[in-house]
Order: structure tokens, then C-alpha cells, then sequence
């Protein structure tokens, strides 16, 4: 008898966890026991979250008389409109492949309550179904990641056979010091294992086949450890370049957007529709493709050799249709 009370007790206490509304009198019901019985049990729990606040991050089990249920009420705790957030951004990146995203949305889901998991499953299903992941040549990309991750904070060089955009694998002995998330993509951020420069490569993390990780550390002088937010700032694009003041006129209709892309950016002039915006961005072909990206919108007023780039490629770009 006294097992079978704690362990509806423990089921009670796991399912609130899980975000279930718990009503006395349904339960009761459900356990076929009396509503005093459950009364207790919730008693019971209640003690517990009380007398362990600190454990159960301040958490505590709290009646509803509007649902005529009780609920655990608990800020630090996952809440499904937060959940709901988490599963729209992992949907919009497409980095992951969709038995990962299956796998991943499904725990999530025990999280919430059955009403609220209903109502989650109808707000993602259509986009569940049309899902089309990015390709990626690694057999498992979480694997991968968790791998880095590894040697990168161990400060192992590791060894990689890697596809370069041509396709063309090559393989490459290189230190491990980043990995960050940009437009569908993980990027490992490395230096050459024999580069006294120090300039940083950028490698797409789906794009490692094979990895060699190697038993020896290395050290790094402070001037060359990575800063993550300095590179999230100026290089929204990863793809490697030399920072610089770049201004360029912009006559679109949200100059917002701009600035949200690039950080960096300030409007240092205002010419009636038309906005001179000044930007500290890595100078390489990503901020080239995105200001080409604007079309008419934006023209480059500075640096020269930036002025140039852009006009050299528009000139290609025409000559492919005077060609057709």
C-alpha cells in the first residue's frame, strides 16, 4: 500500500514537471483513489519544493481557480511560448538534418502539457513537412560539432579531410579555436598548425568528412585568442578579409534592416530618402555579396579599392547578359 502511494506520488510530481495541469478530482479518478488521497499527495509535494527551494530553482506547486487545477509555477523553467521560440528558430536556420530536428522537437514537446502540446504540433506541422535541410557530406553533424567542441576547448590539434567549395578534398593540419552559427551554417574557426601569422581559416563544419585528433596541446599567446563577438560584429558573412571603415549610400526602403545586418553600422548622413551609412566590416567577398545583394540601393563611396571590387563585378555581371 505504502509503495503504491509513493510511487502515484512520484508519477504526480513527474508530471508536473513536465508541465501537466494537475485537477484533484480527475486524477483521483484516473488513480481510482479518493480526492483526500490526492489532496495529500499534492500536500506532500509541495513540502518537498519548499523545503528544497534552492534544488527546484525557487520552484512551487500552485492552485488555478480559474483551470481548477494545479500547476507548477516555475521561472526558471522552459515555458512552451519559449519553447514554441526555440523550435521556429531551429526550423528557419535548416542546419540540421530532419531526423535530428524530429528527434530534438519531440523532447521539447515532453516539456510541455498535452493541451499545449496539441496546439504546438498544429503550429509546426506544415512546416515540419516541407523541412529541407541543407546538405551536408559529415555522417553526423551533432557528432561532429560535440568533436570540435572537444578539441577546441582540450586546445588539440586535430587533422581533417575537408571539401572545399570546388569540391576538391584536401586535408589539413590545423588549430581548433571557435566554432560558431551563421546563415545555415556551423563554421570552425582555425589557424594553419604551422602559420606564425596567425590568420584565421574558416571551415563549414558539414563539410568535415574525416578527423584526426591528435594527442599533443598547443598554446596560444593572449593577443591571438579568439573573440567570438568581435568576429560576429565586423565578419557577418565568415568569410575571411582585412577589417575596414567602409561607407556606402543607401536609397532602400528600410535602412533597419541594414543596420541590423551589420552591427557596426551607423547612418552619419541623411540626404532626403537617401542614408550615408559608415560600417567597420571585414573587407571580403561576403560584405561584397550583400551589398551586391541591394542591387540599386546601394552604392559604394568608400574604400577605393572596395569602389572598384564592386564595379568590376557588376561589369561581369552585365557582360554575362550582352553576351546572352
Amino acid at each position: 500500500m505504502e509503495t503504491e502511494k509513493n510511487s502515484r506520488m512520484l508519477e504526480l510530481f513527474f508530471r508536473v514537471l513536465r508541465g501537466e495541469t494537475i485537477s484533484v478530482k480527475a486524477v483521483a479518478a484516473e488513480y481510482g483513489v479518493s480526492t483526500k488521497s490526492i489532496g495529500r499527495d499534492i500536500g506532500k509535494i509541495q513540502e518537498f519544493l519548499a523545503e528544497h527551494r534552492d534544488l527546484m530553482q525557487q520552484a512551487e506547486l500552485v492552485y488555478s481557480y480559474k483551470d481548477k487545477a494545479y500547476h507548477l509555477n516555475c521561472e526558471e523553467f522552459l515555458k512552451n511560448k519559449e519553447l514554441f521560440a526555440l523550435v521556429k528558430v531551429m526550423l528557419g536556420s535548416r542546419c540540421l538534418p530532419k531526423e535530428d530536428v524530429l528527434r530534438l522537437i519531440s523532447k521539447l514537446k515532453r516539456f510541455t502539457t498535452t493541451q499545449d502540446r496539441e496546439k504546438f504540433d498544429k503550429l509546426v506541422r506544415k512546416e515540419i513537412y516541407h523541412y529541407h535541410e541543407v546538405k551536408t557530406d559529415c555522417n553526423s553533424l551533432i557528432d561532429t560539432l560535440w568533436k570540435l567542441i572537444q578539441v577546441i576547448d582540450e586546445k588539440r590539434p586535430i587533422t581533417i579531410t575537408y571539401y572545399k567549395m570546388n569540391r576538391e578534398a584536401v586535408k589539413r593540419k590545423i588549430k581548433p579555436v571557435s566554432l560558431m552559427f551563421s546563415e545555415y551554417y556551423f563554421y570552425l574557426i582555425a589557424y594553419a598548425f604551422d602559420d606564425d601569422q596567425y590568420l584565421p581559416k574558416f571551415f563549414r563544419a558539414d563539410r568535415i568528412v574525416s578527423m584526426t585528433e591528435h594527442q599533443e596541446h598547443f598554446t596560444l599567446e593572449r593577443k591571438y585568442d579568439f573573440d567570438e563577438g568581435d568576429l560576429r560584429e565586423k565578419n557577418q558573412f565568415l568569410f575571411p578579409g582585412k577589417t575596414e571603415r567602409i561607407r556606402f549610400a543607401f536609397s532602400g526602403l528600410s535602412v533597419q534592416a541594414i543596420l541590423d545586418r551589420l552591427p557596426t553600422a551607423k547612418v552619419v548622413e541623411q540626404n532626403g530618402r537617401t542614408s550615408i551609412i559608415e560600417a567597420e566590416v571585414n573587407h571580403g567577398r561576403g560584405i561584397i555579396m550583400y551589398l551586391l545583394s541591394q542591387g540599386a540601393w546601394v552604392k559604394v563611396l568608400s574604400p577605393q579599392s572596395l569602389v572598384d571590387e564592386m564595379q568590376e563585378e557588376l561589369h561581369q555581371m552585365l557582360a554575362l547578359y550582352e553576351k546572352a
